[in-house]
């Protein structure tokens, strides 16, 4: 096995993305193996890989990890995207935390039933404005920094700007008022390492489709 971490997850965002970015923003070379069968997702289990039954599966150096949150510490800390003392570090857990609760919204939305969809954007975008990215735009201004940490990236800049770009390609115009956070997305994006994620080609995954949703319930259907 070569050096990179390699991530065991559907061919898909999922619960794998978050772990994608941070890994592409650290500058971090991975390898994919994506499961495609019910009979490949069993087998996991079967060896023992999946300490919980659930994917994300990251093996990293020598460790099998599971468990998102916990294998985007380890990455945050291994790659010092982490806080320079216990005080930051609570700062980058509380912000990861707020975007996460996001995320999630986004994350289920497109296994809602076809009436329920129309119903579930509008909590995403009420949310979104209402909740979520008040709190960040007032950090960006009142820290009056680049980052939202200290003056440095961290995680917690890697989950926004990801989290933005989720919500946007929903809701394009999501961003009009918080100006902030419109020139935080155009910085982050334009950082070298978030600058080549996002480009065609790169490891970063699409929206969820269709066949995404097929694949999903034919793997882990019980």
């Amino acid at each position: 096995m070569s050096g990179k971490p390699r991530l065991t997850y559907l061919n898909g965002r999922g619960r794998m993305e978050p772990i994608r970015w941070l890994l592409a923003a650290a500058g971090v070379e991975f390898e994919e193996v994506f499961l495609q069968t019910k009979e490949q997702y069993d087998k996991l289990i079967k060896d023992g890989l999946l300490l919980f039954q659930q994917v994300p599966l990251v093996e990293i150096d020598g460790m099998k990890m599971v468990q998102t949150r916990a294998i985007l510490s380890y990455i945050a800390g291994k790659y010092n995207l982490y806080g320079k003392d216990l005080k930051e570090r609570a700062l980058i857990d509380m912000y990861v935390e707020g975007i996460s609760d996001l995320m999630q919204m986004i994350l289920m939305f497109p296994f809602s039933p076809p009436d329920a969809k129309e119903k579930n954007l509008d909590s995403i975008k009420e949310r979104a404005t209402n909740r979520y990215f008040p709190v960040f735009e007032k950090v960006l201004k009142q820290h009056g920094q680049d980052f939202l940490v200290g003056n440095k990236f961290s995680w917690a800049d890697v989950q926004l700007i990801e989290a933005i770009l989720a919500v946007e390609e929903k809701i394009p115009a999501v961003l009009s008022g918080f100006p902030q956070l419109q020139a935080f997305k155009t910085k982050m994006s334009n950082m070298p390492t978030i600058k080549k994620f996002l480009q065609p080609g790169s490891p970063r995954k699409p929206p969820p489709d269709d066949h995404y949703v097929e694949t999903v319930m034919k793997v882990f259907k019980r």
